[in-house]
């Protein structure tokens, strides 16, 4: 079986600048890495990880971070705290009556700072929800990957949450948008049980596909959707 800990890996120009934003962001220590830095999760909140890469973002990512906020002045707080750091107000279309601020980290991945009382993401943390593009058999195919629950199933929409509680993952359902290339942020996994040519067999029978290894030893796989992942050896 895979570990509680989730990762999500971003693509960035300057991974140590976008790692010390988020960090700043979360309250996080960044942990160096080869290659990038990590900013570590734990049993209730993803971990998220930054890799050097010249990919240029192309169109909305299939991914974004949701954070939460208590009260109002704490909405507001949050939003300035991301500014400081080098976040931009971004418009995606949002209307006038959504409560939400959408945000852009300074390499233009979109986030949103989410509204307080907001009761899908009440007790989920600070980092709420990666809510992604996505199919409900994505959202099944995780649901059985990681041995998450269900935790919402309505209308095509699926989300699921460590039986710790903590952060949510969430598919949108359709429509979802195109995918043209390859995703510039993805989920990083680690075989719990150090076999990791089990665990990609099992993953391959829970419908997702092998694509090719990596060069560190890693395993690159696609879900249902076609959205790579990469499986680490321990």
């Amino acid at each position: 079986m895979i570990s509680p800990l989730l990762t999500v890996t971003f693509d960035a120009h300057d991974a140590t600048r976008l790692a010390q934003f988020w960090a700043g962001v979360l309250g996080r220590k960044v942990v160096e890495e080869a290659g990038g830095a990590l900013l570590p999760g734990d049993d209730t909140q993803l971990g998220l990880r930054f890799v050097g890469s010249p990919t240029a973002k192309a169109g909305p990512n299939r991914m974004h971070i949701h954070l939460t906020s208590a009260g109002l002045g704490g909405q507001q707080a949050r939003v300035a705290l991301a500014l400081g750091l080098g976040a931009t107000h971004l418009d995606v279309g949002q209307l006038p009556e959504e409560e939400h601020v959408v945000l852009a980290d300074p390499e233009g991945n979109e986030f949103c700072v989410i509204e307080p009382g907001n009761n899908f993401l009440a007790g989920c943390g600070l980092l709420g929800e990666v809510a992604c593009d996505g199919t409900r058999a994505v959202g099944l195919f995780w649901s059985a990957a990681l041995g998450w629950p269900l935790v919402w199933d309505q209308d095509e929409e699926t989300a699921i949450q460590s039986p710790n509680g903590g952060t949510k993952v969430a598919w949108g359902g359709l429509p979802s948008a195109p995918k043209e290339a390859r995703n510039r942020q993805r989920f990083d996994l680690v075989p719990a049980d150090g076999d990791h040519r089990a665990e990609v067999d099992r993953l391959v029978s829970l419908g997702a596909t092998r694509l090719e290894a990596d060069v560190d030893g890693a395993v690159v796989l696609a879900d249902p959707d076609g959205n790579e992942f990469r499986l680490h050896g321990n």
